[in-house]
């Protein structure tokens, strides 16, 4: 199958690297290389990262025609590593497209998917910790908590509960089996608002995937590397990610933190910089990608 992603806010990320043909840019989540071809036309370098082999594949054709562009198979986690190994000590700018691919969801085989079934898998990296893994050796109350804390759903302990009775006659093995199970755990009236396992797919795909787990660290990291001016551009999908984001950028833009009642500071904090509007879908992308329906942009600019 052919690695297909659409994009989501495509020109606005492009525009909020401000890209002026000097700059060194990371992107950390390549993907099918929609913004890496885009940035690469404009770009002094362009590092091109990813952790899923298969986007390497398709990242090393689509890019091969410009001498301007590394592509990297590794985590953007480990970007300060990347970059030493690169011999890169400042850049200009950062981009990272966060949640799964459309490839991704619409590859069955890889098990992201709840309206494919496929063997329980989830894993971007196609190594370690899988959804297999995690449905069929976390305790009930390790189930619980993550469909809880990384799915916000309100029915975690039933769907946790029921996920431990069904295994213990067999594996849960495949996507299906996975979802006609939270279906059971649902009351009627829920399976009315949206599919009833979006939030524990999700919540389960996190966990395979340590994607909060790094986010925050990650973004310190690329700041530290940042140049003055530089921009740090991050698109998320649900609230838990863009929560972390927009606090990072918050942080980074305050200044003095006394007490209001402080007639001076004394603390002698100030702004590392500011977080610019954030910005969502137009309703045009929105009804030729309703897969963006949930996504949101917040740039920062480093002082």
């Amino acid at each position: 199958m052919e690695f297909v992603h659409k994009s989501v806010l495509f020109d606005e990320a492009i525009d909020a690297l401000k890209l002026d043909g000097t700059k060194t840019i990371v992107d950390g989540t390549a993907g099918g290389g929609g913004h890496s071809k885009e940035i690469a036309k404009t770009a002094k370098r362009l590092i091109a990262v990813d952790r899923d082999p298969d986007a390497i594949k398709v990242l090393g054709e689509r890019l091969s025609g410009f001498d301007n562009v590394t592509i990297v198979h590794d985590n953007f986690s480990n970007i300060k590593n990347i970059l030493k190994s690169l011999n890169i000590e400042t850049i200009d700018g950062l981009l990272l497209d966060l949640g799964v691919s459309s490839f991704q969801l619409d590859t069955a085989e890889r098990g992201f998917s709840f309206h494919k079934d496929a063997p329980l898998d989830m894993r971007m990296s196609k190594s370690g910790l899988s959804a297999f893994d995690v449905v069929n050796n976390y305790s009930e109350q390790e189930l619980a908590d993550v469909i809880f804390k990384y799915g916000e759903e309100k029915f975690s302990r039933r769907i946790a509960s029921n996920i431990v009775k069904a295994r213990a006659d067999k594996p849960v093995e495949t996507t299906f089996e996975l979802v006609d199970i939270i279906k059971a755990s649902y009351p009627q009236k829920a399976m009315r608002d949206s599919h009833p396992a979006r939030k524990t797919f999700q919540a389960i795909r996190i966990e395979v995937n340590g994607e909060l787990d790094v986010l925050k660290t990650t973004l310190d990291d690329a700041f530290s590397l940042l140049a003055s001016g530089g921009r740090i551009a991050v698109i998320t999908f649900h609230s838990l990610e863009d929560r972390i984001v927009k606090e990072k950028f918050n942080d980074w833009s305050r200044g003095c933190t006394c007490p209001k009642e402080f007639p001076v500071c004394v603390c002698g904090n100030k702004p590392k910089g500011k977080a610019l509007k954030s910005l969502s879908p137009s309703d045009a992308e929105l009804e030729k990608n309703p897969r963006a329906r949930s996504s949101r942009l917040r740039i920062f600019e480093k002082y």
